[in-house]
């Protein structure tokens, strides 16, 4: 199975491509395809034919984004962060590289 340093619920920036500094929270992870969907960024609009229970609509919803096209944001110090590991007290973490503080809660 593939690790990435995301995970769902992580405030993440994009990083690359037309949505390059919007900042926003994931909301799933699609390790099969290296990509992530985030909240309000990459949003598309899909068609839908009317049918006898509903009108026909135009919906808007979240495309996915490749996974290397976007970072953790460090909100209190607005910057991106690089993510490394490390064992504390025999727990595996997720740690900012620069300042070396622990990224997980709990």
């Amino acid at each position: 199975m593939k690790k990435f340093k995301i995970k769902k619920g992580d405030v993440v920036v994009v990083t690359a491509g037309k949505h390059k500094g919007k900042t926003g929270k994931v909301l799933k992870v699609l390790r099969h395809k290296d990509r992530v969907l985030v909240d309000k960024v990459n949003e598309v609009k899909r068609h839908i034919k009317p049918t006898s229970e509903r009108p026909g609509t135009i919906a808007t919803k979240e495309a996915p984004i490749h996974i290397s096209n976007v970072a953790l944001w460090n909100q209190e110090e607005e910057r991106k962060m690089k993510v490394g590991w490390k064992v504390i007290e025999g727990r595996k973490v997720r740690v900012d590289k620069k300042t070396d503080s622990i990224i997980d809660k709990g």
